[in-house]
C-alpha cells in the first residue's frame, strides 16, 4: 500500500478498494475452479451414468438411427448387382414411398417388404450377402445415419456402456450397420440358412413390436444388465413394449401415436428431422408415390442407356 502514498486519500481509498476487489475476486475463481458445484438434489441425474456396467442402451434401426427402411437400401444395392428385375425394384419403390408418406412402420407392408427379400436372396450364400452388405452400407446407408441418435449412442459408449441395434431388417445386414457405426451387436430377424445357403424362410417370427421387446428381456437376462438402468430409443409406436422396458425410455423421430404416448409418460423426445410435416402437408399420397415411381424409372432408363 506503500505505492499508493502519492495519491490523495480519496483516490487512494478507492484504489485500494479495487485492489482488495480484484484480489477477492481472483481468490473466489480459484476456489470455485478447486472445488466441486454444489449437488442440486433436485437436478436431474447424469446420464448414460459413467461405469455402470449394468447398463446397456437398445436402438431401433429405421428412422430412428438411419432415415428410412434399411431393407429399402439393401434391395437397392442388390438391384444394382443384377439380383432381381425391375418388376421387383418398382414394388420396393412402392413399399419406401409408403414408409416415408405414411411415416410409421406398417406391419403389413415391412412383411411384403422382407418377403420380396427372402425371395431375392433364396439360394444365395450368407457370406457373400455380408460383403455385398458392406458395399452396401457405404453406397446407400452411411449417409443417412442422423447424426443426433448417432451421438446418443455414442454417449453411451463413451460411458463404458453396450449398445445393441433391435431391428426387425435381416440380422446379418443390422450386423453390418452396427460394425460400421461401432455399436456393440444387432438383434435382427433371423433368416433360415442351411450349409450357409438361404432357404427362402424365416427362423420363427420377424423381430417386431413385442418380439422385440422379448429379444431384449432376453439379452438383459444373458448379460446380466438392469433393465431399468438400461436405455431404449426407437420412432415408432410398435416399440412402445420395448422402450416400456427400460428405465430411460427415448423417443426419436416419433410418430404421431408414439409422440402422443410419449407425453402422457413423461419420456423424453427428440426429433433431429427437418420439416418432418412436409410429406403429410400440401402433398397428395399420390402425387408422392408417383413422383417415387417416376423417379424410379427415370433411374431404370439412364441406367439402360449407359449400357
Amino acid at each position: 500500500m506503500a505505492a499508493l502514498g502519492w495519491l490523495t486519500p480519496r483516490r487512494r481509498s478507492a484504489t485500494a478498494r479495487s485492489v482488495l476487489a480484484g484480489e477477492a475476486s481472483a481468490e473466489a475463481a480459484r476456489k470455485n475452479q478447486e472445488a466441486p458445484a454444489p449437488v442440486d438434489e433436485a437436478a436431474e441425474p447424469e446420464f448414460p451414468v459413467l461405469g455402470d456396467d449394468k447398463a446397456a442402451a437398445f436402438f431401433d434401426l429405421d428412422n430412428t438411427v438411419m432415415q428410412g427402411a434399411a431393407i429399402f437400401h439393401f434391395g437397392r444395392g442388390l438391384y444394382k448387382r443384377k439380383f432381381f428385375e425391375t418388376r421387383d425394384l418398382a414394388r420396393f419403390a412402392w413399399q419406401q414411398a409408403w414408409f416415408r408418406l405414411a411415416g410409421v412402420e406398417d406391419p403389413e407392408h415391412m412383411q411384403e417388404a422382407r418377403d420380396s427379400a427372402l425371395s431375392i436372396v433364396k439360394g444365395h450364400r450368407v457370406a457373400e450377402l455380408q460383403t455385398i452388405g458392406e458395399e452396401i452400407y457405404d453406397e446407400y446407408m452411411a449417409e443417412r445415419i442422423w447424426p443426433g441418435t448417432r451421438a446418443l449412442a455414442q454417449a453411451h459408449l463413451d460411458a463404458g456402456q453396450k449398445v445393441w441395434l433391435v431391428t426387425a431388417a435381416p440380422v446379418e445386414i443390422a450386423g453390418v450397420i452396427a460394425r460400421r457405426l461401432g455399436l456393440t451387436g444387432a438383434l435382427g430377424t433371423v433368416a433360415e440358412s442351411v450349409g450357409g445357403v438361404y432357404t427362402g424362410k424365416l427362423v420363427g417370427e420377424p423381430l417386431h413390436g413385442p418380439a422385440k421387446a422379448e429379444a431384449v428381456r432376453a439379452l438383459a437376462a444373458a448379460e446380466g444388465l438392469d433393465l431399468s438402468r438400461c436405455a431404449a430409443y426407437s420412432d415408432s409406436h410398435n416399440d412402445i413394449p420395448m422402450l416400456s422396458l427400460v428405465g430411460h425410455p427415448y423417443a426419436i423421430n416419433p410418430d404421431t401415436k408414439l409422440r402422443k404416448h410419449a407425453r402422457e409418460m413423461d419420456w423424453r423426445l427428440r426429433d433431429y428431422r427437418t420439416g418432418r410435416k412436409a410429406a403429410k402437408v400440401g402433398i397428395p399420397a399420390a402425387a408422392g408415390v408417383g413422383a417415387v415411381a417416376g423417379g424410379t424409372a427415370a433411374a431404370i432408363a439412364l441406367s439402360r442407356r449407359r449400357r
